[in-house]
């Protein structure tokens, strides 16, 4: 639940919309919610009718309810609502207006009592709010004029007094009132029922929405719109009205999206019998929105950055990220609205399942292995950082004190590595019957974990009740592998270990089940087949269920080299003994690509580790390391997108993060430049005219196959460049004055900054830059985070003036994160400077910050997650801050448990 509003004021408040909210305070403390105190709600409501009379400063709000009462819920208990910084008008019970005697109204909570004992009865409650200065953008309020609403997790109660929980499930019937030249376009969930005029140029509108749902998937907005419009044929042949709201004049730019979404209808239809289920669907594009999207029921709301989308404007990533968002959002349809999760603990049910379905639907549009190594990079990245560091947690949480802090990578991607490991265990064909079991079993249920799981065990026969361990614990397993070569039988044998680490309130751990994918390649590249006997192994499985397991395989002539954990099979760390040139031969010729990428980056962390511990930060690189990515990057058999991932070396915090102790960010940054040099210098002149050819090639259409081959193109570039090719930086300088797409000026953009840091080159190279897309907002945030990678001294006193320029605003969460975030986690030597300035800046950042929008403030500081990694002198700056930032007088609960969590 939300931290508490201070009671001090509340008898002001309930007395009407004059009081003024800069007066309520909240204290930043909150109390522990916990999944083994979870109870079935006392009440609940079945019917919501809601009358919105929308204005900027005076929103009044009227919500009818009409109340049931549980069960076993006792005479005499009082109705609990939850407010959070709310303003009481009226209430009333049955049509009488209640005695203040009968009712106890604080800004964030409606206490009834006397309430009557015959259910159901209808309880009528008036509250107001000012949309203008929700800086929080929780609840309702604006975004560019526009009203919009964001209610997940906790938001509806900052807009009425309600049972803010996900299991308690109503129908909404939402009439809607506004001045129509302000706000002519007005939406809310569901079908549209009727709409007119009112006097004094007032309009209206009422929408009905026929399926249960909890209050966080309620949604409303209102403004001056543009709409693209289109039509989709449900497989039971329904004609469905899809519409994109943008602001005015970016409509056109919303054509992707709009394809995106019916290729999403199409590919649920078709992979899970999941048809669309209300007569329209509508999308809302805003500036200031806290998330990506939010998947409301028929009224999704978005973050104009997944939305909008041209050549001009939008890069191939943009493009990419579109699609799978929309899918996403599109895909909670079902799985996270007509099915919902009953409790917040149970966030993983909807988000790991549906990152899951996103995640396939991208890998069937585009590349299958492309797809899937980018998702292993992000969870490795982020959240294997994570699962490491004090904000362990898991995929279920068994406690919370702010729920907006669990929006995280461990709910969303390890939760979806969780339903991928189940489709691996199960095979396509259970999964399937599984998944259709759920989805008509639990329709219109408030479902937890046991629910999905309990589907799967009956379809297959399998008994998963090991499998919840994932779920329930945290920390990241690690599989120690030891090979034994026994020559004159033929025979590999593979022992293996698991074990996880203890983490933060979860010292001892049990035992999971981990699927191991594994194949055998010959030492001349060949794949070969294997005998075994062993229970442990299904088909190309095997399946790691005890402390230690070991597996015998004959029939070799000679030695092979084992490929293990292919396609990224389990979320897990793997530590192989095995014979030194393995890793070499697999990252040559395995026949499992993700398997290749993988030994190449493992080749890569290899040479910088060796450039690491050389004194100066820096040494030789290996010639066999080069040549094997120059052979993966120019062999036009595999393609351009794969090779452009291969040539995508280890970020510098992924460096340190193998590196684990003791890390200092300065050797690892001349680490990452030496293998960086060596192996442009290895690519050459032969880069150089693969560049030209690809550049030539160029039609500058966003298409999957354009998108990769401009990908490669750049990671070439990128690297002949870095290493000073005659020609190289030409051929940069060239390419930006002279790019088509936004995907090729940028990346040189950003190559040049990185090259000439603070330079009048990458001076004059910005400047055109912004002078050129300064009036589109998406675009200039890509400007500031730039700027952001500026490195060492020059970056921090960039940075100092970049908070101060016109342009910034701490009230847009897009550019505050472009900016904040990626210093944070895109600088390691800016951020990480010895001195602790960059650690000081990041701080004061964050707390000013807090005081507008706590839930962003958040979540970029999990970005110091990490600093008990980094030599003493850095983690006792880094502790500073953090203790800086805990010192901060009223700071919120919602940085008040980052902070407190990270300091433990």
């Amino acid at each position: 639940m939300r931290a508490l509003t201070n009671d001090m004021f509340a008898s002001r408040l309930h007395t009407g919309c004059a009081a003024k909210r800069d007066m309520i305070m909240r204290t930043n403390t909150a109390p522990t919610i916990r999944l083994k105190d979870y109870a079935p709600p006392a009440y609940t409501i079945s019917t919501v009718d809601l009358d919105v009379v929308l204005d900027a400063t005076n929103t009044k709000v009227r919500s009818t309810l009409e109340i049931q009462r549980g069960e076993t819920t006792p005479k005499g208990q009082p109705l609990m609502l939850d407010g959070d910084e709310l303003a009481l008008v009226s209430v009333s019970i049955n049509g009488t207006i209640l005695d203040p005697a009968n009712y106890h109204a604080t800004p964030s909570r409606l206490e009834l009592t006397n309430v009557p004992e015959t259910t159901p009865f209808t309880i009528h409650i008036e509250t107001c709010v000012a949309p203008a200065t929700n800086t929080k953008l929780m609840g309702l309020y604006q975004s560019s004029g526009v009203f919009c609403t964001q209610c997940e997790a906790e938001g509806f109660r900052r807009i009425t007094y309600f049972l803010d929980r996900p299991d308690v499930l109503s129908t909404y019937t939402v009439r809607i009132e506004a001045q129509r030249d302000e706000w002519p376009v007005l939406l809310s969930n569901g079908n549209p029922v009727k709409a007119g005029d009112l006097a004094d140029n007032r309009h209206f509108a009422i929408w009905h929405d026929p399926h249960p749902k909890p209050c966080y998937l309620f949604a409303l907005v209102g403004g001056r719109l543009d709409v693209l419009s289109d039509t989709f044929t449900t497989a039971s042949n329904r004609s469905v009205a899809l519409n994109i709201y943008t602001e005015p004049g970016k409509a056109p730019l919303a054509a992707h999206a709009m394809d995106s979404l019916k290729r999403s209808m199409v590919w649920d239809e078709e992979n899970y019998g999941c048809e669309y289920d209300l007569d329209i669907f509508n999308i809302v594009a805003v500036s200031d929105f806290n998330m990506g999207a939010m998947e409301n029921k028929g009224l999704n709301i978005f973050n104009d950055k997944y939305v909008l989308a041209d050549p001009e404007i939008a890069t191939d990533e943009d493009y990419e990220n579109i699609e799978a968002i929309i899918a996403h959002e599109y895909f909670h349809n079902w799985t996270g609205n007509r099915i919902t999760c009953r409790d917040w603990f149970q966030l993983c049910l909807k988000e790991g399942l549906t990152v899951y379905r996103d995640q396939e639907f991208s890998a069937d549009q585009r590349s299958r292995v492309v797809q899937r190594i980018r998702s292993v990079r992000d969870l490795t990245t982020h959240q294997f950082v994570e699962d490491g560091g004090p904000l362990a947690h898991p995929v279920r949480p068994g406690a919370y004190k702010e729920i907006n802090n669990f929006y995280t990578a461990t709910v969303y991607r390890k939760g979806a590595e969780l339903v991928r490991m189940i489709a691996t265990l199960v095979g396509p064909e259970k999964y399937r019957e599984g998944t259709d079991l759920y989805l008509s079993r639990h329709d219109g249920d408030a479902a937890v974990v046991e629910d999905f799981i309990t589907c799967f065990e009956e379809v297959s026969g399998d008994d998963l009740s090991q499998f919840m361990r994932w779920y329930d614990q945290a920390g990241t397993p690690r599989v120690e592998v030891r090979e034994i070569w026994d020559a004159a039988r033929g025979e590999l044998t593979l022992n293996m270990r698991q074990s996880v680490p203890p983490t933060p309130s979860q010292k001892a751990k049990k035992l999971v089940p981990i699927p191991i994918r594994f194949g055998f390649l010959d030492r001349d590249g060949t794949a070969v087949t294997a005998k075994t006997t062993s229970p442990s192994v299904s088909g190309d499985l095997i399946i790691l269920r005890r402390r230690e397991t070991t597996v015998r395989f004959t029939g070799f002539s000679r030695r092979p080299v084992a490929s293990l954990l292919r396609g990224f099979s389990a979320p897990v760390h793997m530590a192989l003994s095995e014979p030194s040139d393995a890793r070499l031969l697999r990252a040559r010729h395995d026949d499992d690509l993700y398997n290749r990428w993988e030994a190449l980056q493992g080749l890569a962390h290899q040479a910088m580790q060796t450039c690491y511990d050389a004194a100066s930060g820096s040494g030789d690189v290996d010639r066999d390391i080069t040549d094997a990515f120059v052979t993966a990057a120019l062999d036009d058999n595999l393609e351009p997108a794969y090779r452009a991932l291969v040539l995508t070396l280890p970020s510098e915090q992924a460096v340190a993060q193998q590196i684990g102790t003791d890390v200092d960010p300065d050797r690892v940054h001349a680490a990452h430049h030496a293998f960086e040099h060596a192996l442009g210098a290895a690519l050459g002149e032969t880069a150089l005219s693969r560049i030209s050819a690809l550049r030539d090639d160029d039609t500058g259409t966003p298409g999957a196959t354009e998108a990769g081959n401009r990908a490669l193109k750049n990671a070439l570039l990128a690297l002949v460049a870095a290493a000073d090719v005659a020609g190289a930086r030409a051929q940069l300088s060239d390419q930006f004055e002279t790019a088509q797409t936004m995907t090729d000026r940028l990346a040189t953009l950003k190559q040049i900054v990185r090259i000439h840091g603070g330079s009048s080159v990458a001076d004059h190279a910005l400047k055109q830059f912004h002078e050129r897309h300064r009036n589109n907002p998406l675009v200039v945030n890509q400007w500031f985070a730039v700027q952001a990678t500026i490195a060492g001294a020059e970056g921090l006193a960039r940075m100092r003036a970049l908070v101060e320029h016109p342009d910034f605003s701490f009230e847009n969460p897009n550019r505050v994160r472009g900016l904040l975030t990626t210093f944070a986690t895109g600088n390691f030597t800016g951020f990480h400077r010895e001195d602790g300035s960059g650690y000081e800046f990041f701080a004061d950042q964050i707390t000013t910050l807090d005081g507008i929008n706590p839930q962003v403030a958040a979540r970029i500081l999990t970005a110091m997650n990490n600093w008990r990694i980094f030599e003493p002198a850095r983690r006792t700056r880094a502790k500073d801050a953090l203790e800086r930032i805990a010192g901060k007088s009223g700071l919120s609960a919602d940085v008040q448990e980052i902070v407190d969590r990270s300091l433990a």
